[in-house]
């Protein structure tokens, strides 16, 4: 499948071009990584060690620039770096892991960025070039067996869904978006930092616990921002935690964007502030507050910067608390990193780079390049800075990092090796690896490392806390604990005091104190005096008529509150009335109707002795005249107040009359059959459905609706009702079917005659004749059914009067579609075709008969 994706484009084109198209080649410059290491299995590492992708503006007569890292490098994250190579230097020096096999690696920069982190992922999975081999096929030469990524949640979405399609195991060690436990969309995917579904509800269970009612929130603009915060949110929601605010922001959306959320911080009146923000996101937003700070703010941080050394610059958040993972101990691991040899710091130019920013200096000279730093004179001494890189004071992600590649490692050695013998030169499939992923269940340097089934570890944090030491410098001191693992409520302990922002020991206190005006209630949340109160409006039904009600009051059944919910009004009660826009329409379409009947009727009354009338069956055509007469004006019995007699008097005659009309179409119907059947030799089908038993049939079929009907009326029949159920703040007046039995056993009875007549219609619809009044009845019962089928969920789901607009519309729809597919011909013909209304015309194209 990968190499569908990334050659089959590149496969056609040559071929297009006059190229050998058996040659497989890379569209686009390979995109080289940052740092390599050749090895028997390639590890793939991905991590933001730039902040920012190059921008650049496509003018679309050029072939557009590589993608390109801006920004200087982030030392926290070159730690990071380096600990990925550390491991894998400590694996490789094993005798217990993967013995006698050396592990290779191939770590690329993704500038935090989604498209950097999508090209990224590809050359993970492609290689650095693509080579056609002797089985037809482009094999690649370079891929990797699990990749270690991403330092965020956005680019580790993204290269998730390239890399499952391909079975590549990705394990992520800062990746805490609880969107990526869905095995579903990133089946592939683990980390070793737990899910901010913990997080989430473990701040919101330290919120509630210091009784913080009235606090602020604002998040990244990103995967991990907007899902943790939703994720809070919710949490605080189930514990009473009101929130004021919520805003997002990102470091690439405009300035004015920024100034936004830093007002809406200032200005706001919550005096604790949960910030669910990425290290980049949330120095830049202290660093706009500081030119203009806010009153003494309580921050509650999550661990993306509560745990960040760059952070501790800030006096803002002096006292802040937040979870952060546990500090752990990696034995050596400070050595490796104050042991970049000069040869390392010049064969990468990303290792030259770092040297230069924690110096300040310029190898460039050495390379042959131009810089206008100072040059390097080679007394600089790692051991002499301090910076997040040299730090190994507060190991928490860094460890995660670690224990990532420990993770791929173990899973490596159960593909591998058995009793402790490997075989390198096994063709290992990602897939094996990430199937041994599943399984892993280790411990390094006392820590445990396995996933469940989401791919997820253990969730446990260590509470921090921005403490101010006596020398003025702020530094992080753990003061309480939270293991999901533990049993409900007890997931959350403290072992030492906090100190807040204002230098004491005392829980700051955030209330709120509007008042509440009229139609509204005073909701008291849990945990007062220190919290406030919402103003929520009366519930529907109720109204307040006093400022700052502790209660709202009810309102009868037959009133509802005005606008303002500070007064009971009168329901106002609706029905289909005589008098509205909607019912003086129905009432005109429905007597238009009834009209166009009775004026049919006279045509074919004056026009009787005509050959196209009495070939039609004069008889039946008069009687279902009259029954689409009644048909349109009992459409009037639904308009009006209802009554118990226009109740029972509307349902009723509708349908009586449609019976009517259905069993004399019927009878038309089966006339036709027997008519064209008489013709053939011997045939004295006619005598057996003649005029008297044409009268019966339709005396019969409207008998067994008459039979319902009285059933129904007799033991449970319509009745006028006031609904108060459909409409909270008006009354509908409506007529109840009484039993909804009888009234779909009137619609069945109706459609069954319906089906019956159109099935007839439809095989008589090709029997020869110039007038075959059979295809005329297959149309217009097709259009009934139409009308009809569609009636039922339109009745079902329509709302108060507009129920009964529905059942008055098809009633009227389906006699307009009878009247006009089965009269209009035939009235057509004898006013304005009178030439055509002859019996030789009529019979011109019957077969002669055989002699």
């Amino acid at each position: 499948m990968h190499l569908f994706l990334s050659v089959t484009i590149l496969y056609i084109t040559p071929a297009l071009c006059g190229v050998n198209p058996l040659t497989c080649i890379l569209q686009g410059d390979p995109h080289p990584p940052a740092l390599f290491k050749d090895g028997d299995f390639i590890i793939g590492g991905v991590f933001s060690i730039h902040d920012y992708l190059k921008a650049e503006k496509h003018i679309y007569t050029r072939r557009p620039q590589p993608l390109e890292c801006t920004g200087s490098v982030g030392f926290r994250e070159m730690r990071f770096v380096r600990a990925f190579e550390f491991a894998i230097e400590e694996i490789n020096n094993s005798f217990e892991l993967l013995p006698g096999i050396t592990l290779g690696y191939q770590i690329y920069d993704s500038c935090a960025s989604v498209p950097m982190a999508i090209k990224v992922a590809f050359q993970l999975t492609n290689g650095f070039d693509l080579v056609y081999n002797d089985t037809g096929s482009c094999a690649q030469s370079a891929a990797v067996t699990a990749v270690v990524a991403e330092s965020g949640s956005t680019p580790s979405i993204s290269i998730s869904r390239l890399l499952s399609p391909f079975g590549i195991p990705q394990v992520s060690h800062y990746a805490t978006c609880a969107c990526l436990s869905d095995k579903r969309q990133y089946p592939t995917f683990f980390r070793t930092i737990p899910s901010d579904h913990h997080q989430a509800a473990a701040l919101a269970r330290m919120v509630k616990h210091f009784g913080w009612m009235w606090i602020g929130a604002v998040r990244s603009d990103s995967d991990y921002g907007n899902n943790g915060m939703a994720s809070f949110l919710k949490a605080a929601e189930e514990e009473g935690i009101c929130v004021e605010y919520s805003e997002a922001y990102y470091r690439t959306q405009p300035r004015t964007k920024l100034k936004r959320v830093a007002d809406v911080i200032r200005m706001s009146t919550a005096r604790v502030i949960v910030a669910f923000l990425a290290s980049g996101d949330m120095r830049i937003l202290l660093e706009e507050l500081s030119q203009d700070p806010p009153p003494p703010l309580q921050w509650i941080g999550s661990e993306a910067w509560v745990t960040d050394p760059e952070m501790l610059r800030f006096n803002l958040c002096i006292g802040a608390v937040g979870f952060g993972i546990q500090r752990s101990v990696i034995p050596g691991f400070r050595n490796y990193l104050l042991d970049l040899s000069m040869v390392q710091v010049l064969k990468f130019p990303l290792l030259t780079e770092l040297w230069e920013n924690l110096f300040g200096c310029s190898l460039k000279q050495q390379t042959g390049s131009f810089s206008d730093l100072p040059a390097c004179d080679g007394t600089q001494d790692l051991r002499t800075t301090q910076n997040p890189y040299t730090d190994t004071s507060q190991l928490r992600i860094t460890n995660m990092v670690y224990k990532a590649t420990y993770a791929i490692a173990h899973a490596i050695h159960s593909t591998v090796c058995k009793d402790n013998q490997c075989d390198k030169y096994i063709k290992v499939q990602p897939l094996q690896v990430f199937e041994q992923l599943r399984r892993v269940n280790f411990t390094k340097n006392n820590y445990p490392v396995s996933f469940d089934t989401n791919g997820d570890p253990v969730a446990t944090y260590e509470l921090v806390n921005w403490q101010l030491q006596k020398d003025g410098s702020i530094d992080f001191i753990t003061v309480g604990h939270y293991d999901a693992a533990q049993p409900k409520g007890q997931e959350f302990s403290l072992s030492r005091a906090i100190v807040w922002t204002d230098g004491r020991e005392k829980v700051p206190v955030s209330v709120c104190s509007e008042s509440c005006p009229p139609g509204t209630r005073k909701a008291v949340q849990k945990g007062r005096p220190v919290c406030c109160y919402d103003c929520i409006p009366c519930a529907d039904g109720e109204i307040s008529n006093e400022t700052n009600s502790v209660d709202c009051l009810s309102c009868s059944s037959e009133y509802w509150p005005n606008k303002e919910k500070n007064k009971c009004l009168p329901k106002p009660v609706e029905f289909l009335s005589w008098d509205e826009i909607l019912g003086i329409i129905l009432v005109i379409v429905s007597i238009a109707g009834s009209l166009v009947a009775l004026s049919m009727a006279l045509v074919f009354y004056r026009n009787r002795a005509s050959p196209i009338v009495k070939a039609n069956n004069s008889e039946l055509s008069f009687l279902l005249l009259f029954s689409l007469t009644l048909c349109f004006l009992c459409s009037l019995t639904f308009i009006g107040r209802p009554t118990e007699w226009s109740c029972m008097l509307r349902h009723t005659a509708f349908g009586i009359t449609f019976v009517l009309c259905i069993s004399c179409v019927l009878g038309k119907t089966i006339v036709v059959l027997m008519a064209f059947k008489a013709t053939l030799p011997g045939s004295n089908v006619m005598k057996w459905f003649g005029p008297p038993q044409q009268r019966l049939s339709v005396l019969g079929f409207t008998l067994v609706q008459v039979l319902i009907c009285v059933l129904w009326l007799t033991i449970s029949p319509p009745f006028p009702f006031n609904n108060m159920q459909h409409y909270k703040e008006k009354i509908i007046l409506e007529c109840s079917l009484g039993s909804a039995v009888g009234f779909w056993a009137v619609l069945g009875y109706i459609g069954l005659l319906a089906l019956l007549c159109f099935i007839l219609a439809f095989l008589a619809r090709k029997l020869p004749d110039n007038f075959n009044e059979a295809k005329f009845i297959t149309f217009s019962m097709l259009i009934f059914c139409a009308v009809w089928i569609t009636f039922i969920p339109a009745y079902v789901s329509s709302p108060g009067k507009f129920t009964v607009a529905v059942e008055i519309f098809a009633i009227l729809a389906s006699s307009f579609g009878l009247i006009i597919c089965i009269f209009a011909p035939k009235c057509f013909i004898i006013m304005f075709r009178p030439e055509q209304n002859t019996k030789k015309h009529l019979m011109g194209k019957v077969p002669s008969k055989a002699p």
